[in-house]
This record gives C-alpha cells, structure tokens and sequence, in this order.
C-alpha cells in the first residue's frame, strides 16, 4: 500500500485517503494539526458506552509535592501546527465505524445492504434511536454572530467537532463541539454537563472551555484550540520510553488532581485524550466529566480503560485513577493493547520495570478500596518510580525526602566480623535491623502531632508509658504499635489487629507486622510482609530497603533491592553496606565524604583487601592501597588503626611466601621485605601493648611482637 505523503505522518493510503491523517492521496504535503478534540490525524478510540460511577473516598488538601529533575519540560518541544491542515476535506464517518448512540444499544447502524450505501441519518433498526452523521455546520457558517467555521475537524463520541475563527478576537482559532444526535436526551444533558461544570475550570493541564453557544436550535461547546500531537499518535511510532510515559502521567495526575478537589472525575481518559503541544500536555474532550456522586449510568467511559466496577457501580476518584494506570501502560508496556473483543486485556506480569508494574497494579485492583486513593497519593509514588528510573539513566541518584517516612535512622552491618577473620562483616541480626528501619512520619492533622513531636524517653517502656497519659488517638496507637513491634512484645499483635480494624487498609500496619516478624528473628514471614507493603508504596525507598533486609537475614538474593535504594538516594547508606556484603565491595566508596559512616565504608574496602578465604590474585598494588585508605583515615582511632594495620601486614607476610613485589616498595612505611614488614609489625605490637587495658592484653601482645620479630644471632 502507497505511504502517506504527509510531513510526520505513518498512515498509509487506503481507497484514496490516509487511514491515520484522513487526507486525501492527491493533497499537497501539509502541516497537519490537532485540536482540542480527537482530530483527523488519529484513528476515532474505541466505541465508548456509558457506565457508572460511585463515590469516592477523601481526597488530599493539595499539598505541596516534592519534584524530580525529570519534567516534560526537559522534552524537545512539540511545534504548534496550522489549525488549516487539520480541517477534513471530506467529513464523513466511515459506515464501519458508526454505531447507535443508545448505550442501552450500540448496535451497528448506517451499513450498506444489497450494494446499497449505508444511510448517514436515520432510526436504528434495533431500538429506533434516531442518528445522524452528518454536519450540522458547513464553511462559512456563523454561529452566534461570533465564531466562523472553516470546516470539521473530526467525529467524537458526541458528534462533530469543527474548527472555527472567534471575529470577535480577532479571528482566534476556537474548536466548537457538537451534538452526535439533538434527540438524544443524554446526549443533550452530557453537553449541558459541560456547560455548568467545566466554563469555571482554570487549570494549565486542562483545555479551556470558553462558552457555550446555540445556533438553529442545536448546541456547541466552544473550547481553545490546542495543536500539537496526542499520545495516541505518539504512540503509534512505537512504545514510548518509561522516563517519558512517567512525566505524562504526572501532568495527567496534576489535571485530575484539580478536578477532583473541585468535586469532579474525568472518567473517560485515553492516550486520544491527551495533546502535547510545546513544553506543555493537556487533557481534552472533556465530555465525560461528572460530578463525585452523579447518578450511576450518567458517565462514559471506554472499553479497555475503565475500571470494572463501572458496570455497576457510580465511579470514584479510585476508578478515575484506574484509567490513568491503563493509559501509562499503553504508553510504555510494546505490544500492550488494552481491550481485545469488546473486553479488557490484563495487564501482562512484567510490565517492563519492577516499580512500575507495582504502581500499575496499585491503581488497578480489583477493589478500589486497594487503589491509590488521591491523585497527589498516586502522583507521589510515581514520582518515586521515575526517581528511580532517572538515577539509572543519568548516573546520578536522584534523592529527595520521603512523605511518609523519617530518614534512616542509622546504617546497619557496618562493623568488622570479629569472629570470622575471613569474612568483612559478620551476619546481619534481624533483631537490631527492627529497630533502626526508617519511621513512618506522623500524619500532622492527627489531634495528638504536636504532643507526639515533643515526647522524651530513653527507652520504648518510658515511651509507653508516655503515650498511655496521651488521648487514643490513631498516631498514638500507631506510635505505641511501632515501639511494641521493635521490642518483639508479645502484647504487638493485639495492638495491630486493633489498629487493622480501625483503619482498614493502611499501609503502617502492614510495615508494623513486618517490623515485628524482624525483631522476633522470622525474616521469611518479614520477606512477604514487606513485600506486601512495598506494592501498596511501589515509588518508596524505605520498604525495598526493609526488603533487601529481610532477603538478607533470610538466606535470600538481596541485591537488586539495594542496588535500587543506593542508586536513587544515596542517604540510605545500609545499602551501599549491603551491597558491599553481596560482594560489591566498590559501592563502599561512593558513600559521601560527608557521611558519618565514611570511615567504616574505608575501613571495610581496606579490610577486604586481605579477608578472604585465600590471597590467589592479590597484587601488592592491592596492599599497599589498603595500607594507604588506612593512613588517609585522619579521625581514626590511632589504636584501631594499628590493629588494622597489623592484620594488613600479617597477610602480607603470607602474600611473601609465594609472590616477589616489585624493588623498593614499601607498605606502611615499611620496606616491603619479609624482614622489613616483621620490623615493622613487632613495632605495632610493642606500641600496642605499652597502651593496653589489662596486664593479659599486654602479654598477649608482647608475645605476638615476639614471634613476629626478624630472626638474627643476637
């Protein structure tokens, strides 16, 4: 089949017309454009039919939210086009693409029989609905004395959607959406919708619906014009990179965030719905728009995006963001299509990237009370998961504070194993891993935030004891759970069951369980609790460190989960250390130079030079390295220092007996010999034992300066 010749255009000519742009084969190359509703440059979405919708749960206040370097702002803009190349040469919908506008219906109407064409206005021969698929407005027309149609832009679900100039402004391009049937009583009453609700939206992701007018008895909503491209037909050159998908998904979330605080639910989102034009992204086709708590039935919604409950149920905020989820998976997920016969397609098991299929899945439980709850709760996971995706791309971490938890309260398996001199660090203990995770904050609306904030205590009895002179309120509880779980109390799950019941569904009762099951020593059962906890908060960095813990202490692989938390944030230093125990001892020394555990990662890379099962493939470079982290450490404690010392120049002897390093090397400030290397570790046992702590000590030193010192006749 012949290309289309139009500029940016991979459609392809069929019976004498593009099947993606509508332009006809013989028209001259053009700038096509996109307007403010589904345009001829994009094939018409799937059939759209009414649904349900239910109310939805509180939605947040519009705090402030905590931003990533990734934007759509550092996109390559999207050009502006001519308004002119997108009016339709010739405005018809195709007889395969035209169905009754009863939903109770939507059988096929229009079709040709018995080589007779398909009629474009008659009744439905099912129910008798009257259709019409022809435009009401020609070129030229003026509607209310004020806009002047250069013809029609596309067919939606609603009926045309024509270009027209606004006289009154100067010719300024406007988009007038009409009717699909004036007899259709909902049809009326969705426009009227429009009309009451949407004139008073202000907000810099949605389109500006300017008026509404009625010429010849029939009614237009009149909107900007936005050009640019949809996702859909950015879609349409191929999968788009995650990165990109994300920072979409977060304008679209910022839209629906707005309209949600205004008592409003989008319902019908779908990559056709969203344009990109300049550095900006806009949803459109606001027809679908309904009130939280209309009436079930009264929203549309399309086949493979909206959730299932809307078959019978009113739709929420919860099934509003359902649709942002499909639509993010049809944007990135290759070969993803969302409905298949008239159904919905699961989402397949690996969505392309961990985090994302959690957050995928999140927003698409089957019980929306399992779904993200607010569009700022969704956004603020999803900016944790491009956070993510950002580090790995650009090399750098992208750190910024969590909303729902402290910082690390201090790195664990930092220490030297003292008891197995082959291994760095010892095993981690699950017990003192419970009681340094990171804390879930403290909700500031909850009566008792402030009483909570100033409370003092040396240990979690005195804290206990504290809390009980407190009002119950639900962080109280919480608070008391948290220090009950880190102590391994037998009294914990009394507490969490109550807590359960009260607040069904939150995310700090599960961490809880999880805290718990570490500090009673069952890091299996803290592997699938923190497992579950991480898919209600796929964008956070707390619970995949948790995890990587608890795989740890469980015998399990844990690398992928520190090696995420390490490379988005590197104030997490537990992970850089728990890489460092999974072998990859190099990420030690990208701990910051202003870490406080600086020293203990150096101390750890110098001591793993020399512990290791056997000294095969040490070079002296290795050792005389080791030897030089150690000297550098200015803040180390002198007598820890010369212990490390003394066991570096130990396995240096070894190394001696079965490599020659090379002519006037030295290692610690010592000739690299065998008889300079015992001068210089007798020295260090000598100095050791002048300072020690008890008269053992000091003879066991002794002793070991003697047997290592150079054998002379003297």
């Amino acid at each position: 089949m012949t290309r289309c010749a139009q500029p940016g255009c991979t459609g392809t000519i069929d019976e004498g017309y593009c099947d993606l742009c509508g332009t006809a084969a013989n028209s001259p190359p053009a700038r096509s454009a996109q307007s403010s509703a589904p345009s001829p440059t994009q094939p018409p979405s799937p059939q759209t039919q009414p649904v349900s919708r239910s109310l939805s749960s509180p939605v947040s206040s519009g705090r402030s939210r905590a931003g990533v370097l990734a934007t759509i702002a550092d996109l390559p803009a999207i050009p502006a086009r001519d308004p002119a190349g997108a009016v339709m040469t010739n405005p018809e919908v195709p007889e395969e693409k035209r169905f009754c506008a009863n939903p109770a219906c939507g059988e096929k109407v229009g079709r040709s029989r018995e080589g007779r064409p398909g009629l474009t206005d008659g009744f439905c021969p099912h129910c008798r609905t009257q259709f019409s698929f022809t435009p009401k407005l020609n070129k030229g027309d003026l509607v209310a004395g004020q806009y002047r149609v250069l013809g029609c832009l596309a067919h939606g679900g609603l009926g045309w959607i024509y270009l027209a100039a606004d006289e009154n402004l100067d010719g300024m391009w406007v988009v007038l959406k009409g009717l699909l049937n004036t007899n259709d009583a909902e049809a009326l009453a969705a426009a009227e919708a429009e009309r009451k609700f949407l004139t008073t939206v202000d907000h810099p992701n949605i389109v500006k619906i300017l008026n509404f007018q009625r010429s010849a008895g029939l009614g237009y909503i009149v909107m900007e014009y936005v050009g640019g491209q949809s996702l859909h037909e950015l879609r349409r050159q191929g999968p788009l990179p995650l990165r990109e998908a994300l920072m979409y998904g977060r304008e679209i979330l910022h839209a629906f965030g707005y309209l949600h605080e205004h008592g409003l639910v989008y319902c019908d989102l779908k990559p056709a719905n969203v344009i990109r034009v300049g550095k900006r992204l806009k949803v459109i086709d606001m027809g679908a728009v309904q009130p939280i708590g209309s009436p079930p039935g009264s929203s549309w919604a399309t086949v493979g995006y909206h959730a299932p409950e809307l078959e019978t149920m009113p739709s929420s905020v919860a099934s509003d963001l359902y649709t942002v989820a499909r639509t993010l998976a049809v944007l990135a997920i290759p070969g993803f299509s969302p409905a298949s016969g008239g159904s919905a397609v699961p989402l397949p098991q690996d969505c392309g990237h961990p985090s994302f299929t959690r957050l995928l899945r999140k927003a698409t439980a089957v019980n929306p009370a399992d779904r993200f709850q607010s569009a700022w709760e969704m956004e603020d996971q999803l900016v944790g998961v491009l956070r993510e995706i950002s580090a790995v791309e650009d090399g750098v971490p992208y750190p910024a504070p969590s909303t729902l938890f402290g910082p690390e309260r201090r790195a664990v398996g930092t220490a030297l194993s003292e008891e197995d001199p082959q291994a760095v660090f010892g095993p981690l203990d699950p017990a003192l891993v419970a009681d340094v995770l990171p804390v879930p904050l403290v909700d500031p609306a909850d009566p008792a935030a402030g009483a909570l904030a100033g409370l003092l205590g040396g240990d979690s009895k005195e804290l206990i004891d504290q809390l009980a002179a407190m009002p119950p309120t639900p962080e109280t509880k919480l608070m008391r759970a948290r220090l009950l779980a880190e102590e391994g109390s037998p009294e914990t799950p009394i507490a969490l069951n109550e807590l359960a019941a009260r607040l069904p569904g939150d995310w700090r009762v599960t961490w809880y369980r999880g805290v718990l099951a570490m500090s009673t020593r069952q890091p299996d059962l803290a592997v699938s609790i923190f497992d579950a906890c991480l898919s209600m908060l796929p964008g956070e960095l707390a619970p995949k460190l948790a995890l990587a813990f608890a795989l740890e202490c469980a015998g399990r692989p844990a690398t992928s989960f520190y090696e995420v938390v390490w490379r988005t944030d590197h104030s997490y230093v537990s992970a850089a250390f728990g890489l460092a125990r999974t072998g990859k001892m190099s990420m030690l020394d990208e701990v910051p130079p202003a870490s406080s555990y600086r020293m203990a990662a150096q101390v750890a890379l110098a001591a793993s030079v020399v512990r290791r099962p056997d000294l095969t493939g040490l070079a002296a470079a290795d050792l005389v390295g080791a030897a030089g982290r150690l000297a550098n450490l200015t803040d180390l404690d002198p007598r820890r220092r010369d212990l490390l010392t003394a066991e570096l120049l130990g396995h240096a002897l070894t190394w001696l007996e079965t490599n020659q390093p090379p002519p006037s090397l030295k290692l610690a400030e010592a000739p690299f010999t065998e008889q300079g290397l015992r001068r210089r570790l007798e020295s260090i046992y000598r100095k050791l034992a002048v300072a020690a702590d008890s008269r053992h000590e000091r003879h066991t030193l002794i002793d070991q300066a003697n047997a290592v010192r150079p054998r002379t006749w003297l």
